[in-house]
């Protein structure tokens, strides 16, 4: 093969995108500026680095992000391998050991005799050749101002948030307990319990904590799905009760107490050494931080290993720019990938350098191109995010609420659970049916 396809950025999507063009025995060309130049979100030099959350959400089939999860696998997906090798224990979700997770990916792209690694920061697209831009939301000023200019639209921002992540020898176990919700699954949760006494003092200290400075015309311009947990607080004195810190399903088993609200912990690597603070995505300064969670019981000598972080994101307009191979409509050898598409999470990312990358080596190779039905999960984001029939378009995550096409002896099912395991069983095997 003469041709050969760039990859811009090598993250979660770029990775994904690399890696399928090049086990179709097309050359790649990744360019990634890290180690050379990093953002305020990233600490290390490894691809496809976590910077929110550790967890890639549900695993269970019946969920719309599990069932993606499986789509993927079934394609052989490189994020997907590489989140089975190093999952962690997290109840009926996937998460993985941080750091393995993007040793994995880095190992993978680096032995593969197809990818060329370029470290440098990019400007514009390389060349002529067929080349996917998966520079991710926090995309740098120089590439910003290049798509800017050659897609001629405006851009959109919102804010995403990343959680704080304490020590688990410094978490007192003697206030709090390993639980999971309802029972179900394994403890894979350490659970900080409140009375209402102890939540209304961290609630009083949380909303009236200082939070780093934003500029005018980036306020209120956060994401529903990563809220800052004091932006939720302000809603209402009882909302983070119905959210993140709902006590429902957990009871200390020592004491056989039903807390006021409970603010939970997930395992952040292999050896269950490092805890994230779940739903604690913040924008409050750092040494606010430290003295507000630790007001949280079982926090209160909390070692904080990693401080929440607040970042702009940016995407494009994607139902005026793409179609839904994530192809840009009006250059066929311009393809783009990742949350900078206005997909939303991980494993939503994965699936728009899958679809991008399959379809430029398809392109490459003179073949036609690979769609997927709205009644699949990877169908129905990528019809999502080309559909000119929206005019406020927003970044989403994958939600059965996406889906088209669904027969209607599926749609007639009452018992959700049930309804979505049958769209889920239905999309597994459409997906199982396509030749690559």
């Amino acid at each position: 093969m003469s041709r050969k396809v760039n990859v811009i950025g090598a993250g979660l999507a770029g990775c994904e995108a690399a890696y399928q063009i090049a086990k179709r025995g097309i050359n790649v060309t990744l360019y990634e500026m890290k180690p050379q130049k990093s953002t305020p979100a990233h600490h290390s030099a490894d691809f496809a680095e976590l910077v929110c959350s550790n967890s890639l959400r549900s695993d269970q089939l019946e969920n719309a992000a599990g069932l993606l999860k499986e789509e993927l696998r079934v394609m052989d997906s490189l994020i997907m391998k590489a989140a089975d090798e190093t999952k962690v224990p997290a109840g009926g979700a996937l998460a993985v050991d941080r750091e393995g997770f993007s040793q994995y990916i880095t190992r993978q792209i680096k032995e593969n005799s197809n990818i060329e690694i370029i470290h440098t920061e990019m400007d514009k697209v390389p060349d002529e050749n067929t080349t996917i831009i998966a520079t991710g939301p926090l995309t740098s000023e120089p590439m910003f101002n290049y798509i800017k200019n050659i897609t001629g639209k405006d851009y959109l921002h919102f804010f995403d948030a990343a959680a704080p992540i304490v020590t688990y020898e410094s978490i007192n176990m003697d206030k709090a307990f390993k639980a999971a919700r309802y029972g179900k699954g394994s403890e894979d949760y350490i659970n900080c319990p409140m009375t209402k006494e102890e939540y209304e003092i961290f609630y009083d200290a949380l909303v009236n904590a200082e939070a780093a400075e934003i500029k005018d015309f980036e306020k209120n311009m956060v994401f529903e799905g990563c809220m800052p947990i004091e932006s939720m607080a302000l809603r209402g004195k009882d909302t983070m009760r119905f959210g993140p810190l709902k006590p429902v399903g957990l009871v200390d088993a020592r004491t056989n107490i039903k807390p006021f609200a409970v603010v939970q912990l997930r395992q952040d690597n292999k050896n269950a050494t490092l805890y994230n603070i779940v739903g604690f995505q913040t924008h409050l300064k750092w040494p606010e931080q430290k003295r507000v969670f630790r007001l949280i019981p079982g926090l209160e000598n909390a070692e904080f290993v990693r401080y929440g972080v607040m970042h702009r994101n940016t995407y494009i307009n994607s139902p005026r720019l793409l179609d839904n191979t994530y192809r840009l409509k009006s250059n066929e050898n311009l393809y783009f990938a990742g949350q900078i598409t206005g997909v939303e999470g991980y494993i939503e990312s994965t699936s728009s350098g899958f679809i991008a990358g399959i379809n430029a080596a398809a392109q490459c190779m003179g073949k036609e191109r690979i769609i997927f039905q709205p009644n699949t999960a990877l169908g129905a984001l990528s019809n999502y995010i080309s559909d000119e029939s929206i005019r406020n378009f927003q970044p989403m995550n994958i939600n059965f609420g996406i889906f088209n096409g669904i027969d209607s002896s599926i749609t007639s099912i009452r018992d959700k659970k049930r309804r979505n395991m049958e769209i889920a069983k239905n999309s597994v095997n459409n997906i199982k049916k396509i030749e690559l």
